[in-house]
């Protein structure tokens, strides 16, 4: 036997040892609580943590604390081919979870996150208001999601939400925050969504950017796009757009910089959350992806009365793609008897704040102000115009009236009890005299037969003041 096979039988042995001695290692790791650490980011080359399959919190902590998992313990055991690293079944009318694994480790969101952006912008946006893209509203990852809006092209509100729910539109994303924001702009409605999450009860969640995008310092957890979600899904605006199927993008004719038209034809949308057509009840949900970030799902469905939303982060496509495991888990979920007990709650929101419309009006009272390019960057609709320039009209009608009365008054004499009532204008000494009437006899102080006219009593001198 030579030298060079003597080596290659050496290595073959000590590789067959090595991997021998590695299988219960990684059977050990596997059934290992998860214990990632908060918001670290994965570089795309390795692969996601592994899901949870055990762990638990200290005895007085709550018990959606674990880093593991949450069931009740009469439950049914649960589906397999889970790779979901954290996720959350909760009923959405009551709050009550269900079970949980991971509930409270914080995760990039990927495109989940565009749930809190709607549910922050659509109190602030009139649905029917035409914003105009500009080309800074198209700075985002190149290759990542998006309607395909074009600078200068013209949009109503709904179009954009329609973007930002069925495909994710990054682009849409960042006109919504632009327009929400008012004055402020873009890092006005990221100022305005971590309010929101705070309001909710979402104390895992920070959002950096509209759109989810891998971000530092961003993150959230199942917990919270659970909370989030049934806030979203309370809104009758938010479940008719998550559940529409299909959407048309219309076509826009833009001026280029030299001078011409260009013309980009319109276009259909699909709805990406595929758990709407093949999962009876589906009321709607968000996808995402980075590769940071992994698989991220968000689903609500109604059955029997009752509905569920399922979140999942840091997931795998396979076995089972996300859909499949959040349908799954919506199956165990609706399987529960009725009156088993929570693992826990889901947190109540606390009273919303008025929050005023920002309408293009404002924008066409201060030509310029606020966000820069926002005179062509958002107009207001038709309606609202005619509204408007009526008011300013009715306003002019009426100081016209006004001043009208004003020079009217100074104009016409003070009545007295010495003027005469048939006639209005002065009247001279003679005037007065050939239309005063005649004494009859014995009616007058003078005796019978009077007949002189009556002529007013002298007046008293006028006084002088010193």
């Amino acid at each position: 036997m030579g030298p060079n096979l003597a080596r290659i039988l050496v290595a073959t042995a000590v590789l067959s040892a090595v991997a021998g001695t590695a299988t219960p290692a990684a059977a050990a790791v596997t059934a290992t609580p998860h214990t990632a650490t908060p918001h670290t980011v994965l570089p795309a080359a390795v692969p996601a943590a592994l899901p949870c399959r055990g762990g638990g919190a200290a005895a007085d902590a709550d018990p959606l604390d674990s880093t593991g998992l949450v069931v009740p313990p009469e439950a049914k055991p649960l589906p397999t081919g889970l790779t979901a690293n954290s996720w959350v079944v909760a009923d959405v009318t009551s709050g009550d979870v269900l079970a949980a694994c991971g509930a409270h480790v914080e995760h990039l969101p990927a495109s989940t996150l565009k749930l809190l952006t709607a549910v922050t912008v659509l109190p602030r946006l009139d649905p029917s208001q035409t914003i105009t893209v500009l080309p800074q509203d198209l700075d985002f990852e190149p290759g990542s999601s998006a309607v395909g809006l074009v600078a200068g092209g013209r949009y109503t509100t709904e179009t954009l939400l329609l973007g930002l729910l069925l495909v994710s539109g990054n682009d849409a994303a960042n006109v919504l925050a632009r327009v929400a924001g008012g004055e402020e702009g873009r890092p006005g409605t990221i100022r305005a969504m971590n309010a929101e999450a705070a309001r909710l009860g979402a104390r895992d969640t920070v959002a950096v950017n509209p759109h989810g995008l891998d971000a530092p310092g961003q993150h959230t957890s199942a917990y919270d796009l659970a909370v989030i979600a049934r806030a979203a899904f309370a809104r009758t605006d938010f479940r008719r757009i998550a559940a529409t199927p299909t959407a048309q993008i219309p076509s826009e004719t833009v001026t280029l910089p030299g001078g011409a038209g260009k013309t980009y034809p319109g276009y259909q949308i699909q709805n990406d959350n595929k758990l709407l057509t093949t999962y009876r009840g589906t009321l709607g949900g968000k996808t995402g992806f980075t590769d940071s970030a992994r698989h991220t799902y968000v689903g609500v469905a109604e059955r029997g009365g009752r509905s569920l939303v399922v979140t999942l982060m840091r997931g795998e496509q396979a076995p089972l793609r996300m859909r499949e495991q959040a349908a799954a888990l919506l199956d165990w979920g609706f399987a529960l008897p009725a009156g088993t007990a929570p693992v826990g709650r889901l947190a109540e929101p606390k009273p919303a704040q008025p929050s005023p419309r920002v309408l293009a009006e404002a924008r066409i009272r201060r030509p310029g102000a606020g966000v820069p390019g926002a005179a062509a960057g958002a107009g207001a609709g038709a309606g609202t115009v005619t509204l408007m320039v009526l008011a300013g009209l009715a306003a002019v009608v009426a100081g016209l009236r006004l001043r009208v009365r004003l020079r009217l008054a100074r104009r016409r004499p003070v009545r007295t009890a010495r003027t005469a009532p048939p006639s209005r204008r002065p009247q001279t000494l003679q005037q007065r005299q050939s239309r005063a009437p005649e004494r009859r006899p014995g009616s007058g102080p003078s005796g019978p037969g009077d007949r002189r006219p009556y002529r007013d009593p002298p007046r008293p001198p006028a006084s002088r003041s010193r």
